[in-house]
């Protein structure tokens, strides 16, 4: 059997595998690691759907000559799933109101939602919303998706461009417990929630470069491993709330502006060294 990756002969030596379901388990071991999956399968020119693909793992591999297998790294589909529904958004709007259930339908068939369902829920929920008419407007869902897909496409330029916030941020979580002390209840919760955004932003690219292969065991954070870098700041997030809620101004003081804030910073410089090694590019246009 000939097995091609993307048009290119691939160097595999089969061993006990007898189906085509154990030889596409284990090249999507192999190619897991660093983000990529399994985009498009076809066997002896023949190109099998997704949905149907399922009932062709127990096809013997004596059956098969030619096996051609199309790879893509997670944000190749997660930009094509975002580029997926913003269009989709632009159908909706401009369609009469008779015709939007059939723009709705399409989509709700598409391999874009399965993809938003598992690997970016929110966005999905929220087009879920939009379109059943609960939601967003399609316009806000549109800049909110496109938000996304710079966040995807060109992570290098959002990071950069963020000096400036997380500065500002920074500052105001050190006098987030003054403004509450004065009464200047808009401004303290105004302070979470943009402390909240940009830690979202933040975290959606880490986890995003995860994907990609990012190893978790050299992403270090202030001389910790991430991953008790994030336990250690839900943690003191958590603490944080109960205390905000509790109006308790010293405790909120003291987490805020020796905890979060410097905490915040480290992460950021840290997600920016890590973006200094280049990214492959990935489709960013929108119709």
């Amino acid at each position: 059997m000939n097995i091609c990756i993307n048009d290119k002969p691939a160097d595999i030596t089969l061993n006990t595998e007898k189906t085509l379901g154990d030889v596409l388990a284990g090249i999507e071991l192999w190619i897991s690691p660093g983000g990529n999956r399994i985009h498009r399968v076809a066997v002896n020119g023949r190109d099998i759907p997704g949905d149907d693909l399922a009932k062709e793992f127990s096809m013997e591999i004596k059956d098969i000559k030619k096996l051609d297998i199309d790879v893509s790294s997670y944000r190749e589909l997660a930009a094509e799933a975002l580029i997926s529904l913003h269009d989709t958004c632009s159908l909706y709007e401009q369609a009469s109101f008779e015709d939007r259930s059939a723009v709705i339908k399409i989509w709700e068939n598409s391999a874009a939602v399965r993809f938003l369902q598992s690997d970016i829920p929110d966005i999905y929920e929220l087009a879920a919303g939009t379109f059943s008419g609960t939601g967003l407007t399609t316009t806000v869902l549109a800049a909110l998706i496109e938000e996304r897909l710079r966040e995807i496409t060109d992570p290098v330029h959002v990071i950069g461009s963020f000096d400036e916030p997380v500065k500002n941020i920074t500052e105001r979580m050190e006098e987030l417990p003054l403004d509450m002390q004065t009464g200047k209840d808009q401004r303290a919760a105004e302070t979470i929630q943009l402390f909240s955004g940009i830690g979202e932003k933040l975290f959606r690219i880490f986890y995003m470069l995860k994907k990609e292969g990012l190893s978790l065991d050299s992403f270090i954070v202030d001389d910790f491993p991430v991953r008790t870098f994030i336990e250690e700041f839900n943690a003191v997030l958590s603490e944080l709330s109960a205390a905000y809620e509790n109006r308790d101004t010293v405790l909120v003081g003291d987490l805020s502006e020796y905890e979060l804030a410097p905490r915040l910073l480290k992460f950021f410089l840290a997600l920016k060294k890590s973006l200094e090694k280049p990214l492959s590019p990935v489709p960013d246009a929108i119709q």
